[in-house]
């Protein structure tokens, strides 16, 4: 299919429409707290099925689009994650808001996530099948070593090692609640029917970020709480900034790419793995957690680059590379269309139309996101004791969402109050939430490749190395342990 029949179709104000409508539900979706763009996705998967496969594939994927960045406006404002790959954005967003900087947190916000969109999908377009070969590539060996990778960034994100380290087996310890998928055996369920499901990302997310920070403004004076600023700054100046760091654009768009092939975890992975390598190279590291753009700009590009490359496996393999993948998977079986290599063949029109398509959704998520920022401001003139009652209405509908269960809701609750007590005492929060996603990928992974050495009748250590993507792996995880370390040393 040529390029100028892509464009016919693309370039009609029907697609226009489509797509933008998608960005702005994406967008609203993303904000609210527990909900994000699978959620989005789901609740308008049945208006597709009256559109052509490949327009109902693009209101599909700006809402994709859309709640990556939706999530950060939230988080900036007042600290509070529309979805886990928010939380880094609110670790930065938020000090500036408190220093009067909101608007150029958002912009920031809004642009990183421009730029991290173009790499991912550009990408997307042009390395389909080798990024999809390379994805089937990573077997239990390298996914546990690209996880632990995960877990020796905690030591860049937070100040005091102690804290963090505690922090991080708290998380861990999360992750084993429930029953082992491997053995089937409970653990830490103390009996409950309602514990051996184990404990789900998402109320953990509301409750240590969204309760902890509306407990804590309960009771706040108006003089204590943060206030709106008309700040006087232009787009084009923010723009300039984010080009002056444009290694840091690149290098955290690719390591979203990449990451992001990954099933399961590759946005939550790349997106901490980016903020924790901007922190790493940074001239001035002391300053993140403090209001530092160089954090939302990481975290951002990380963020939107995963869209396009978690679309990698799904159309060169027909194996759903994310959960929201998955949605739009099934999106596309519904309309009798076969997956893997023989979309590009047998329904090119589909297959170039979305890829190119998806160019337009980073378009119109960048137009919706530059004009509404003004718009976005205004929730700081809202009175916080509005705020409060409705944030915490829509964390419990997110928390209940999820699995309908109330008792996601009563765990979301508890580790908000734990939240607002660590806050307290300075506990970090990221490593938690970094916890509790890669424990059972690095659990789960070094258990199948124990199982896979015994089969073979090889030791452990012979199977984990068997391979030079392992061994590569191994190295930068060896790698980042040392940096880790000298640049602890250096800021101690």
């Amino acid at each position: 299919m040529d390029l100028l029949s892509i464009l016919s179709v693309l370039l009609t104000p029907s697609v226009f429409l489509v797509v933008f409508a998608g960005v702005l539900i994406g967008i609203l979706v993303g904000a609210i707290p527990g909900l994000n763009g699978a959620i989005g996705i789901s609740l308008l998967l049945p208006l597709t099925f009256t559109m052509e496969p490949q327009i109902g594939l693009l209101l599909l994927g700006g809402i994709y689009m859309g709640g990556m960045y939706g999530g950060s406006i939230t988080a900036i404002l007042i600290n509070v994650p529309g979805d886990v790959v928010a939380a880094p954005v609110a670790m930065e967003g938020y000090p500036l808001t408190q220093q009067g900087r909101s608007k150029e947190a958002l912009y920031y916000s809004i642009f990183s996530s421009m730029f991290g969109g173009f790499i991912g999908v550009l990408i997307l377009i042009l390395f389909t099948p080798p990024l999809a070969r390379l994805a089937l590539q990573f077997g239990p060996a390298e996914m546990f070593f690209v996880s632990l990778s995960g877990l020796v960034i905690v030591g860049a994100l937070s100040g005091s090692f102690l804290k963090a380290a505690f922090a991080v087996l708290f998380g861990l310890f999360i992750s084993t609640i429930g029953i082992d998928m491997i053995t089937g055996s409970e653990r830490f369920t103390f009996g409950s029917a309602d514990l051996r499901s184990g404990i789900s990302v998402v109320p953990v997310v509301l409750g240590l970020f969204c309760f902890a920070e509306m407990f804590l403004n309960i009771g706040k004076k108006p003089g204590e709480q943060v206030q709106y600023h008309d700040q006087s700054i232009k787009r084009m100046t923010v723009v300039m900034s984010i080009l002056r760091k444009r290694l840091l654009v690149w290098k955290s768009g690719i390591i979203g790419t990449v990451v992001g092939l990954l099933p399961g975890v590759g946005t939550t992975l790349a997106v901490f793995m980016s903020y924790g390598e901007a922190k790493r190279v940074s001239k001035q590291p002391e300053l993140f957690e403090k209001g530092n753009p160089e954090g939302i700009i990481a975290a951002e590009s990380a963020n939107n680059a995963t869209v396009g490359s978690s679309m990698v496996p799904l159309l060169a393999l027909g194996v759903p590379g994310s959960p929201t993948s998955a949605i739009i998977a099934g999106a596309l079986v519904i309309h009798g269309i076969i997956l893997g290599p023989s979309l590009f063949v047998n329904r090119p029109d589909v297959a170039y139309t979305f890829l190119y398509g998806m160019l337009l959704t980073v378009v119109a998520m960048t137009i919706i996101g530059a004009v509404g920022i003004k718009y976005f401001s205004y929730i700081l003139k809202i009175r916080m004791e509005y705020i409060v009652p409705t944030v915490l209405v829509f964390a419990l509908f997110g928390a209940y969402s999820l699995r309908n269960s109330l008792f996601d809701v009563f765990i979301a609750i508890v580790l908000g109050i734990a939240g607002a007590i660590f806050k307290k005492i300075e506990v970090p929060l990221a490593p938690i939430i970094i916890g509790v996603v890669l424990g059972p990928l690095i659990e789960t992974n070094l258990a199948r490749a124990m199982r896979i050495a015994g089969a073979r009748d090889i030791p452990l250590v012979q199977y984990m190395l068997s391979s030079p993507l392992a061994i590569g792996l191994l190295v930068m995880v060896v790698a980042l342990m040392v940096v880790v370390i000298q640049m602890r040393r250096k800021t101690g």
